[in-house]
């Protein structure tokens, strides 16, 4: 392993490729894509121990842009790649770069996967509610009723919450951040990047062009207070502009509370990202109107990986039966010759 400490320092620019970053003005990808770059200079790797891995859609153009290795594969399909690279090279610093319809719908089972063996990726899901590179199409988190050229009377599915998908698979490290806050987008970053294991980080954020203020209440400065949450570890869940609501749960139902003689701090939930296994993570997850939308880390967990235990097992394999020999194995049982 190279010697990290005598290497030089980086910073984001290290990090920016040679190509001309083509999203529409305005996008949120630009911002996300500043705050990957700053997050792996920040972690003082070289650049040859990143790969970042995408499928198809907007975001996927993203490994062209991060001065790295990388893989632009097909769709849904990312996660795949990535465990692939991770498992054959656990030295190898690996990022998956998806969309909300990239990576739960046609790559819905390929996700769940990654994050149900715990193998140690970060995975940055893009969620605008929307196809944006397919023109407009309604994608798995698109809201009930959404009216698209591919639903001109209104979708009738149902959204799906990613986080709670990423719970439901049992993901190690499960966040939410906001493209329009990069303070906070590089601090949730920063901490899925520190995290061993699968880290699954959902960032809200607009397609200007086909859903344009999907997101309005969670960025504009009259309704943010109201809308947003903010998860401070071991902090009561207080919300509101002048920070007179907070959360308190009723039996195992979660509900809205103001502040005053009758309900003091004391009497909330406090956030612990550690908190009853996935339960915890789960009730954040499914907060939705009137609740306001929970931003943070929801969950985080130490537990070995995939990649770990798969060479572990192949380090036993060898102390007990020595150096295999492929072409011994290729020779075994019944075989043949041609003349």
């Amino acid at each position: 392993m190279e010697d990290l400490k005598n290497l030089p320092t980086l910073t984001r620019k290290d990090f920016v490729s040679s190509q001309e970053v083509r999203w529409c003005p305005g996008c949120g990808d630009y911002s996300i894509l500043a705050q990957a770059q700053k997050t792996m200079a920040d972690m003082g790797i070289p650049r040859e121990k990143f790969v970042v891995v995408s499928g198809i859609g907007c975001s996927s153009r993203m490994p062209y842009y991060v001065n790295t290795y990388g893989f632009h594969t097909i769709h849904g399909r990312a996660p795949t790649v990535a465990t692939g690279i991770k498992v054959a090279n656990p030295d190898l610093n690996v990022w998956v770069v998806t969309g909300d319809g990239d990576s739960l719908s046609i790559g819905g089972n390929h996700t769940l996967h990654a994050l149900r063996k715990n193998i140690d990726l970060k995975i940055l899901l893009f969620n605008n509610q929307i196809y944006g590179l397919t023109k407009g199409q309604y994608s798995p988190t698109s809201e009930l009723g959404k009216k698209t050229k591919s639903s001109p009377y209104g979708s009738v599915d149902y959204p799906l919450s990613p986080l709670s998908f990423a719970a439901g698979a049992g993901a190690t490290f499960i966040a939410r951040t906001l493209a329009s806050d990069p303070v906070h987008m590089g601090e949730v970053m920063g901490q899925a990047a520190k995290h061993r294991g699968v880290a699954f980080v959902e960032i809200l954020q607009n397609c200007v062009i086909f859903n344009d203020n999907a997101y309005g209440e969670l960025t504009e400065k009259e309704t943010r207070p109201e809308r947003i949450l903010q998860l401070e570890q071991g902090k009561p869940l207080v919300f509101g502009k002048d920070r007179k609501k907070g959360i308190r749960l009723n039996g195992l139902t979660p509900e809205i509370v103001e502040l005053g003689d009758d309900v003091k701090e004391s009497d909330l939930l406090v956030h612990d990202a550690g908190r009853a296994g996935l339960n915890y993570a789960f009730l954040l997850a499914e907060m939705e109107s009137p609740f306001p939308i929970p931003i943070g880390i929801f969950h985080r967990e130490d537990r070995p990986t995939l990649d770990q235990m798969i060479h572990a097992q192949v380090a036993q394999a060898r102390k007990a039966l020595g150096e295999g020999d492929l072409m011994k194995v290729f020779r075994s049982g019944e075989v043949w010759e041609v003349a």
